[in-house]
């Protein structure tokens, strides 16, 4: 077994001298009638960049998708359709609102929400759609919409891992009534943590500016309160990182391209393994390098991760089928049209991200590769 001087962590952020000057500037300066300057330029520069009309920085993507839910009056009684397989972050927001998620499978290549399995699972109750461009892919947004219009439902886009990428020509986050993106410190753009929403309705945009500031109509002064609301705005601080990141972001897509290509080179022809899909039409930014190998290896994730870990590499699980997870266990409801036998099983049960941040050169992939190679071998012998 080789094990590595160096642990190779799986994620980090690409942060220069700018960044840190803005930031610093932002600590030193936006104050008192400045106090916006930054978070302004930050979501004219998302805005721009994705082709939207709004955006609205937001301390998470968690929010996001809690105010444009709550925005688009889903509530009690009503129930949104997401994908089983995801991080429970793009599902919480359903439960927060007093709504309902319904789980439904994902497809087994680019591991985005089925539109047949969606379409299958609309009811009488059935309000919302949220789409989950996982891991850099792009759901079938054409389809979704489809389905959305026809069934009178509200589609919603959570991009919080699809930064960068393009879908027949448009960038992830122009999709649905509302997108919601991630600005964690593990993501494509990073501000440590913040997250944005996004949309080209003029009244959504509105009543999220409401929403986020405790009920009180933009520009208040007066502490007016008009409602109970939330608390979600995000700090200059973190918003100048963010214009820093956007000044850069075509060197940032680039380069996570880059160490996809450099992991397609080593590890596209190795039998028994998956990894990230881009469909015609699409372009992936992708996020995180994801590997799937066939159960036959008899190595699910976690001992997948073991593996790599005894070798001084960190690794993260392929998200799990939520209707698996304890947060579910009181919510037979939410799984009545899931099974372990879904076709997004086998990815939530043997897939891992592998280390996939801006730190990651090509010594560092040969490294990844080689020794996945090696984990697999040993399992063939």
């Amino acid at each position: 077994m080789s094990v590595g001087p160096e642990r190779i962590a799986v994620a980090g952020p690409s942060i220069t001298d700018r960044e840190v000057e803005l930031a610093a500037d932002a600590a030193r300066n936006a104050w008192f009638q400045d106090s916006y300057v930054y978070n302004r330029r930050f979501e004219q520069m998302v805005a721009d960049y994705v082709g939207v009309d709004h955006a609205v920085s937001l301390s998470h993507c968690t929010a996001a998708l809690h105010l444009g839910l709550a925005a688009l009056g889903v509530g009690p009684g009503d129930e949104v359709i997401v994908p089983d397989v995801t991080w429970i972050a793009s599902v919480a927001p359903v439960v927060y609102v007093g709504a309902e998620p319904v789980l439904v499978d994902i497809l087994p290549d680019t591991w985005c929400i089925d539109p047949d399995a969606v379409e299958a699972a609309i009811g009488p109750r059935t309000k919302a759609i949220i789409g989950v461009d996982l891991y850099g892919s792009t759901c079938d947004w054409a389809r979704l919409q489809a389905i959305a219009d026809k069934h009178g439902l509200v589609l919603i886009e959570d991009a919080a891992e699809a930064f960068g990428s393009l879908h027949h020509g448009r960038r992830a986050g122009a999709f649905g009534a509302l997108s919601a993106f991630s600005f964690h410190g593990s993501k494509t753009v990073a501000t440590g943590e913040g997250g944005m929403l996004a949309t080209d309705d003029p009244a959504i945009y509105h009543r999220i500016l409401v929403l986020r500031d405790h009920g009180r109509e933009p520009g208040d002064r007066f502490f007016q309160n008009h409602e109970f609301a939330f608390k979600s705005r995000m700090s200059a601080v973190q918003a100048a990182l963010g214009v820093g990141q956007m000044e850069r972001i075509d060197e940032l897509i680039a380069r996570k391209r880059a160490i996809f290509g450099w992991y397609r080179d080593r590890l596209g022809d190795l039998n028994g393994v998956a990894i990230n899909a881009e469909p015609v039409g699409t372009e992936n930014s992708y996020w995180m390098v994801t590997a799937v190998p066939d159960a036959a290896f008899g190595l699910d994730k976690f001992a997948l991760m073991a593996a790599f870990d005894q070798r001084n590499i960190d690794t993260r699980p392929f998200f799990s089928q939520l209707s698996t997870l304890p947060a579910l266990d009181d919510r037979p409801a939410a799984k009545r049209f899931v099974s372990p036998t879904d076709k997004g099983a086998h990815a939530a049960t043997y897939g891992i991200n592998l280390p996939s941040g801006y730190h990651m050169d090509e010594a560092r992939v040969d490294r990844v590769g080689a020794t996945l190679k090696e984990i697999l071998a040993a399992r063939r012998s």
